[in-house]
């Protein structure tokens, strides 16, 4: 657990009385419920909060914030609790606002392919409620996470190399600023030429400048036929050419997912798949059944040209989802490889071009430090993920796989990439974000500044600003 400065024990017990009087039940400091919203499935030290509010309303999270910002308290949204960079944990303690019991579709324009949200409900709840109206919402990052989480830390995953990524499907966005305000940052129109994008500006904030309480999204037609595909390839860079070619080549895939041969290893262990331990690219096809065998045809043609054999087919929806879950579930799958190992799940994108180059030096640097860290990724839009375990009784074997993921890092920028593609900064990337932006770091410390100046929205995430309720953020 990490060290960290405690807000003042009489602030913590006054806010649980006056909370308690309108949120009853809802506001605890369980120590269970405390550790529950401290802790993540990534590497990071547990940072518990000093105590959970369940809001309701927007009403609610405001009046949550409004004691919060009166007794100078941190605040931290909190969705599903899925997040891998320590995005939702309470490095300075204070009151975690949990937002599911938020969770409901507030209203469905079919018509305009739109939607407006809670930010608790999650992906898999939304498209179930959404399955009669023909539309459907594609931003999927594996987990079943919460929307608000997801527009949070502008969230991507599997699909995005289609559909795009949370800014590009989130219309507006209600949110309740760190001294009380409820501001909307847009209407429901597609385009908007009207100030400031204050839409884009809460989307990957991460909870530092309001917390989100509704969200409009844009949705889509659900496809007329989907097919997917399996395909082994002899060698990491040719299944990378091989994504590169498809994408260049204009064919619309709607996943396209790189698993290596060590995360194959892992699946077959967790997910009994059977398929041959080599890289792997996985396929989904979206659109007319006339168009997506097109689209299938010229994929399966542009991987033979890189030795890709055995292009397998999944086309029944059971087949579908026990190929996709499997992917989904790859964390659990790079676990198996070591029982009782925990993993540094880390990722990075670079541009398309780059993407070989820097998964073949990587692919080397795994090599040549003796870890296992298996890779996967959207390598559609260059972005991919590892899990690279260690035993977590060791302090040494967690500095070896630090050290690995800084030099991921580094390469990463060096090409003209990102720390992150999709797993936000929080707490676990703050080190590496001057290194990749320089004074645009200090431009986000302004508007920080602006919209909180007491530094209680989600404090000690994204960058560090100077010291404040009695530590550093």
């Amino acid at each position: 657990m990490l060290t960290r400065p405690s807000p003042d024990g009489r602030a913590v017990d006054t806010a649980l009385a006056r909370l308690s009087e309108t949120l009853g039940p809802r506001v605890t400091r369980a120590a269970g419920i405390l550790a529950d919203h401290g802790r993540s499935e990534a590497y990071h030290p547990a940072c518990p909060p000093d105590l959970v509010a369940f809001p309701e309303t927007t009403e609610e999270v405001r009046s949550i914030v409004l004691l919060c910002n009166e007794l100078r308290l941190p605040v931290v949204p909190f969705g599903a609790g899925t997040s891998l960079e320590g995005n939702a944990a309470a490095p300075q303690g204070g009151i975690t606002i949990d937002m599911s019991r938020m969770n409901k579709l507030l209203a469905a324009s079919p018509e305009d392919m739109d939607v407006r949200v809670q930010p608790g409900i999650t992906r898999k709840q939304l498209n179930a409620q959404l399955r009669d109206t023909g539309l459907f919402f594609p931003i999927d990052p594996g987990a079943d996470a919460s929307i608000g989480g997801m527009a949070s830390t502008r969230a991507s995953g599997t699909m995005a190399v289609r559909y795009g990524t949370m800014k590009d499907n989130v219309l507006a966005l209600e949110a309740v600023l760190a001294d009380g305000r409820v501001i909307r940052t847009a209407r429901r129109a597609r385009k908007s030429a009207a100030g400031y994008d204050m839409t884009r500006l809460l989307v990957g904030a991460e909870g530092t400048l309001g917390v989100i309480t509704e969200v409009t999204l844009k949705l889509h037609p659900q496809p007329e036929a989907i097919s997917s595909a399996v395909c082994a390839f002899p060698d990491l860079k040719a299944a990378v050419d091989t994504a590169i070619a498809v994408i260049q080549s204009g064919v619309p895939v709607a996943r396209i997912e790189l698993l290596d041969a060590m995360m194959m290893r892992g699946m077959n262990v967790h997910a009994k798949l059977g398929l041959p331990e080599a890289p792997h690219l996985f396929f989904e096809f979206h659109g007319s059944k006339g168009y997506v065998a097109e689209q299938a045809e010229t994929a399966q043609v542009l991987a033979g040209e890189f030795g890709g054999q055995d292009f397998a087919w999944a086309t029944s929806p059971e087949e579908r989802s026990r190929l996709w879950q499997a992917r989904d579930n790859t964390l659990y799958a790079g676990l198996a490889l070591r029982p009782g190992a925990r993993a540094l799940v880390t990722d990075v994108c670079v541009p398309i071009s780059r993407l070989a180059e820097c998964l073949v030096a990587t692919a080397a640097d795994i090599a040549e430090s003796g870890l296992i860290a298996p890779v996967v990724g959207h390598v559609g839009d260059g972005n991919f993920h590892l899990l690279a375990l260690h035993d977590p009784g060791s302090a040494e074997e967690l500095a070896r796989v630090k050290a690995f993921n800084e030099r991921l890092v580094r390469r990463a920028i060096d090409l003209d990439g990102t720390c992150t593609g999709e797993h936000g900064v929080g707490f676990g990337k703050m080190d590496f974000l001057a290194l990749e932006l320089g004074e645009t770091v200090d431009a986000m410390r302004l508007v920080k500044q602006a919209l909180d100046p007491l530094g209680i929205m989600n404090p000690g995430k994204i960058f560090r600003t100077a010291p404040a309720m009695g530590g550093t953020a």
